[in-house]
């Protein structure tokens, strides 16, 4: 069956230009995944990547799991919904904005990613783009000179929110000479321990019991939002949204 399956994959995949779409629908438990991680692995070895629009989540994660058994080797990522209604009261979870905007991270500079499935709510909507990314990602080593002022202003610039104790993405603390980060895109926050105006160390520590654990040499910083929060953009979205929408914006 795998070899019939990788000579279908051939045939489809022969002479496919790198925006070539294919829809497909197949009989048989796990027959496309076997497909699509033959077709991955073909689009792989000729410098592609396979992105796949699923029906919703459920097919993603199903597909996620099936497409890795076949083929350990792919790196394959879901990129998440934000779960919110257009124009919502609340704000997609941290935890969902954390690991979308990694995904973009990975995909901006050019990070291993075979395979990326998406669903079509999350593909209709608008995405950070990649010169936003690179304009706001910066790192923290040890030893370096930083005064952490300036740091307290770039954070709550980048869209970090300043809590008395770090437990979820997107947060930071600062308490004398110590500075909390929970980095978007990270498993786990960091402790800066500065010395005056020099970083003296890096540790990772654990949100629930905030105990230091390993030491780390630096630290790369994601944005804290997938849309900027500076001043200039506010006021930029206050004046589109006055030329869109009638009546006072208050009520």
């Amino acid at each position: 069956m795998l070899e019939t399956i990788t000579k279908t994959v051939q045939r489809d995949m022969a002479g496919a230009t790198p925006k070539a779409r294919r829809t497909m629908q197949m009989a048989g438990h796990a027959s496309d995944a076997l497909y699509l991680a033959q077709a991955a692995k073909l689009s792989r070895s000729e410098g592609a990547r396979l992105v796949l629009l699923c029906e919703n989540a459920m097919d993603a994660f199903r597909l996620k799991e099936e497409i890795q058994y076949f083929e350990p080797s792919l790196s394959i990522e879901y990129f998440p919904d934000w779960e919110t209604l257009p124009y919502d009261l609340l704000s997609p979870h941290q935890d969902l904005v954390s690991d979308r905007l990694e995904i973009l991270n990975r995909l901006v500079h050019g990070q291993s990613l075979d395979v990326l499935l998406v669903t079509p709510t999350t593909a209709a909507q608008r995405i950070a783009p990649p010169a936003y990314l690179k304009a706001r990602v910066f790192f923290f080593s040890v030893g370096e000179a930083l005064d952490r002022d300036d740091l307290r202003a770039s954070l709550v610039t980048a869209g970090y929110e300043h809590v008395s104790q770090v437990v979820a993405p997107g947060e930071f603390s600062v308490r004398g000479g110590l500075v909390d980060i929970f980095p978007m895109g990270a498993t786990s926050p960091f402790r800066l321990d500065f010395m005056d105006d020099e970083i003296d160390t890096i540790r990772m520590f654990d949100p629930d019991t905030q105990r230091s654990l390993e030491k780390v040499d630096s630290i790369r910083i994601l944005p804290g939002r997938e849309v900027p929060v500076d001043q200039d953009s506010v006021m930029a979205f206050r004046a589109r949204w006055r030329e869109t929408f009638t009546g006072d914006p208050a009520k």
